[in-house]
């Protein structure tokens, strides 16, 4: 019968206790210097060669019970695979790290239940800041974050009733400004295409926008299609376009949600050999990079993507800086802005020569 092999005992990792014995001095000295506080310059050495020698790993979380830096702000986007929120996310982490804070990142999947997970669990890590994607969440997130006393920027929204800081811009306005492209470049029957969950609020309230420009304008009545669940892609695009036709052949103009959804559109026009913009003119949302290699190119709503991320590591390092003081920093609402980019995809070739050139080139906001 062949003996089963000795168990190798676990060696336990070092603690600060060992560092202290082995350079001699008390664990509240090697706290110290951790914490970059000044003590002898000997000292600090032998105690450093320790932790070396020792390969000591301070416990973060503790030291961030003690000093109350935690050296990290909490992220929550909806989605790392859409490069804007990508590009914000980019933004915000170039802003952070000159001030030697560190990212701790989340995604909902477009679930708000998934937010109120996620902010519960990094809260327990005591972050610097948390940055959140709009301006609807729970009631209970809401309460929560404005009574943590913890800086909360909002983005991509410019919610009603704001937590702490907002950059961001209204998704209101972007649905109406490309609803107001496609009446002033002669369409009236102008549809909307969009999902079929509230998931997405901030596309609702590009819809909503589309809505009220139409009253505005007098171009009633509304077509609205609502289909698929975020996150929408270009084969929820190419169906809705499919179905948003069956239902209203007439319609002329097509406001989508975002610019795959309007690629996805295109794309279906062209298998069906519908003329794209002489049949019905596609508008988008984001200025994707699809927006523009598409063929036609695809007008859209432009946001600065990398930009609200920066402002938004701005004033977290205004605000926490100012925390670390003790001084206090009233919330603001910093609004970004956005421009039309008309491209192919509403006006002709020869007439795009006249937006890209002449006074009518891009409408910022």
């Amino acid at each position: 019968m062949t003996k089963p092999p000795t168990p190798t005992p676990t060696r336990s990792a070092p603690t600060m206790n060992d560092v202290a014995r082995a350079a001699n001095v008390s664990k509240m000295t090697v706290s110290r210097a951790l914490r970059g506080d000044r003590i002898a310059p000997e000292t600090k050495a032998r105690i450093l060669a320790e932790i070396d020698r020792l390969h000591y790993v301070p416990h973060a979380a503790a030291g961030a019970l003690a000093s109350r830096r935690s050296g990290f702000v909490a992220v929550i986007v909806p989605s790392i695979d859409n490069a804007n929120f990508a590009e914000t996310v980019r933004g915000l982490e170039a802003e952070l790290r000159a001030a030697g804070l560190d990212l701790l990142l989340g995604t909902t999947e477009y679930r708000i239940g998934r937010e109120d997970e996620l902010v519960q669990t990094m809260m327990r890590h005591r972050p610097e800041g948390i940055v959140l994607t709009g301006g609807v969440h729970t009631s209970r997130v809401a309460d929560r974050l404005a009574r943590s006393g913890i800086p909360v920027v909002e983005t991509w929204d410019l919610p009603a009733t704001p937590i702490g800081h907002v950059v961001g811009f209204s998704n209101r306005a972007a649905g109406a400004m490309m609803t107001e492209h496609l009446a002033a470049i002669g369409r009236r029957r102008i549809a909307f295409l969009g999902g079929a969950s509230p998931r997405d609020p901030r596309g609702e309230a590009r819809k909503h926008g589309y809505l009220e420009a139409l009253v505005r304008l007098g171009l009633g009545p509304p077509r609205t299609l609502r289909y698929g669940l975020p996150p929408l892609s270009m084969h929820h695009g190419a169906a809705g376009l499919a179905r948003t036709i069956a239902r209203w052949p007439d319609i002329d103009g097509l406001v989508c949600a975002s610019d795959p959804i309007a690629f996805g559109a295109i794309s279906e026009c062209q298998r069906r050999r519908i003329a794209v913009p002489q049949t019905i003119a596609i508008g988008g949302f984001g200025d994707f990079e699809i927006a523009r290699c598409s063929h036609p190119g695809i007008t859209t709503i432009a946001v600065e993507a990398a930009q609200i991320g920066q402002r938004a590591g701005a004033i977290l390092r205004t605000v926490i800086e100012a925390l670390r003081r003790g001084e206090a920093c009233p919330a603001t609402i910093d609004e970004t802005s956005m421009s039309l980019e008309v491209r192919g995809s509403t006006v002709g070739e020869r007439e795009g020569k006249d937006f890209f050139f002449g006074k009518k080139k891009q409408k910022t906001f």
